[in-house]
């Protein structure tokens, strides 16, 4: 890490030597523990912990391959049950990863994609349905939602950023933005 820098605004700060962050754990709001807790179950995820104390209940699953888990429960969140968006789920395949969820009998989205190469926009604008033409890397998705409306997002990544100079495993347009960020962020 040393060596590495931060742009805060203008300006440049360096990182702190021996600083690491990783995501650990995301907490979701949800109305029934226990409809919610037979679905994340249903995903095929490991149940890591069960704990009921007086008023409180924290309930957490971890995803196949994850290092980082998901929690909820009874008083451990004021969010509103269903109100979290935008959390990613990362795959190899997400044709393959959208039939063993249906198999599961998990409601699935058909795979869909972004015709700007870079990111899905939130108001669905610039999407495109089925997977990527050409399978770029990063450029693929499907989605499903929990009993609560807790949405989830799986995105197919087969090579990780920021590859190499010339890689092809992206779409022109995200490695325009990695290895050229100052001339992306102008067309964007």
């Amino acid at each position: 890490m040393n060596g590495e820098t931060l742009s805060v605004g203008e300006k440049v700060l360096p990182a702190a030597p021996g600083v690491s962050m990783a995501l650990e754990l995301a907490v979701i709001a949800v109305s029934d523990i226990d409809r919610t807790k037979s679905f994340y179950s249903q995903l095929g995820w490991r149940l890591d912990i069960d704990f009921q104390g007086d008023d409180y209940r924290v309930i957490q699953f971890t995803p196949p391959g994850s290092e980082c888990s998901v929690m909820f429960g009874k008083n451990i969140s004021k969010a509103e049950a269903g109100s979290s968006r935008g959390l990613h789920l990362v795959v190899q395949d997400v044709e393959a990863t959208q039939r063993d969820l249906i198999r599961r009998g998990i409601e699935v989205g058909e795979p869909f994609h972004d015709i700007g190469g870079i990111f899905h926009h939130a108001d669905g604008r610039g999407i495109a349905p089925g997977v990527n033409p050409q399978r770029k890397s990063y450029a693929s998705y499907i989605s499903f939602s929990d009993p609560d409306g807790n949405e989830w997002t799986i995105q197919e990544i087969t090579t990780r950023l920021p590859g190499l100079l010339g890689d092809d495993h992206f779409t022109p347009q995200l490695s325009e933005a990695v290895w050229h960020p100052s001339s992306a962020s102008v067309r964007i």
